[in-house]
């Protein structure tokens, strides 16, 4: 990614960290009592602000105070952040492949979920060899999930069916089912009456990258070899290279001799499997009991973070460590200055405003000449 890229990106991060922290400021009655001393209420309302973005580095990146006892344990914020972010880039990638190819996966919700039923059912019910039983739970997760996206390509390319109304509609789908699966004897823990499926056995679970005591796994490194593999698919595949081309112009793409159905059915279906590696992850390395909401809003957070990823493997990896980090963080910010957690969705949210607004962002700084790079909003998507 050029240098150029990131600037708009930064910019708006910026912006949205400066206004989230007005209204981290302003949500403080100690600020606003001061309203009658305008020099001690901007100096109350910084350093209040400050106090909640202080919480927020220690809750997602090193906290001090754990790192008392033994200096790696301060890491253990950094460690719940890749596991809120190895799930959201592989969703994030899934939604960013799509938006390259003209196409809008607004169903990387199911497409999870389907990973994640696909992983638990290979992870409690057969006993495999320890490092046989991951890659088979891997492989029927992403499976599940590829046929479930590539349904919707097929869709698309046989009758026209419009990607974003079927997608949607199999968000619903695969949440309610999983509702009813966990509710059978097959997916229902044995003496529960709540919807709570079995333990993935411990040949399945994905191992700790830094010790028993961080939870960070071996999913993020699939995730970022995940990101990779996309990369390189763009970037450097024939295949790649006619998903680009039907993203940029289909029906210049048609007369050229590719098929664009085929490569609608192949990219949503790709997609798809990402989508249920996230769920897979998911599973095998941070919740190996599936509930009814193992889906979370991953597949909806994806959409936010391959917009603030510009729809580039690298991007999306970035924005989903930054998305990770919010999560992780936000946690902490609201015990240590009992800043509401809502606001760390307020701050995730001015982000993607001043991303999709590049023009806006171009006026406030009198920028020129500044690449916008991809986004969904100024390219569009094959309707």
């Amino acid at each position: 990614m050029k240098l150029k890229k990131l600037i708009l990106p930064a910019l708006s991060f910026g912006m949205a960290l400066f206004v989230g922290g007005l209204l981290v400021a302003l949500s403080d009655s100690k600020v606003l009592a001061l309203k009658d001393q305008p020099l001690s209420m901007i100096g109350k309302g910084f350093s209040t602000a400050a106090g909640a973005y202080w919480a927020l580095f220690r809750g997602s990146i090193f906290d001090p105070q754990l790192a008392e006892g033994h200096f790696f344990q301060g890491f253990y914020p950094l460690s719940e952040t890749l596991v809120a972010a190895s799930p959201l880039i592989l969703t994030g990638l899934s939604v960013a492949l799509a938006f390259r190819a003209g196409l809008f996966n607004i169903g990387a919700q199911g497409q999870f979920i389907a990973g994640a039923i696909g992983a638990s059912w290979i992870g409690f019910t057969f006993e495999l060899p320890i490092v046989i039983h991951a890659i088979a739970a891997i492989v029927v997760a992403m499976l599940f999930a590829g046929l479930y996206g590539g349904f919707v390509g097929l869709l698309k390319a046989r009758t026209g069916a419009h990607e974003v109304i079927v997608t949607i509609m199999l968000n619903y789908v695969a949440g309610y089912f999983l509702l009813w699966l966990l509710s059978t004897t097959a997916f229902l823990r044995p003496g529960r009456q709540d919807p709570l499926a079995p333990d993935v056995r411990e040949s399945a679970q994905l191992p700790h990258l830094f010790g028993p005591d961080l939870r960070a796994n071996l999913g993020f490194i699939i995730a970022l070899i995940a990101a990779a593999a996309i990369w390189w698919l763009l970037s450097r595949s024939t295949w790649g290279f006619r998903f680009r081309a039907v993203g940029a112009n289909a029906a210049a793409s048609r007369t050229a001799g590719i098929s664009v159905a085929r490569v609608t059915t192949s990219v949503m279906f790709i997609a798809g499997a990402l989508a249920g590696l996230g769920g897979a992850v998911q599973i095998l390395g941070s919740e190996p009991a599936m509930t009814s909401g193992v889906g979370g809003s991953f597949g909806f957070d994806a959409i936010t973070v391959a917009l603030l990823g510009r729809a580039t493997p690298i991007g999306t990896v970035f924005a989903a460590l930054l998305f990770g980090a919010l999560r992780a963080g936000g946690l902490t910010m609201q015990a240590s200055t009992e800043t509401p957690l809502d606001l760390v969705l307020v701050i995730q949210a001015l982000v993607v405003l001043f991303i999709a607004a590049p023009a806006l962002i171009k006026s406030l700084f009198r920028l020129k000449n500044v690449d916008e790079g991809t986004t969904v909003a100024s390219k569009g998507w094959n309707g």
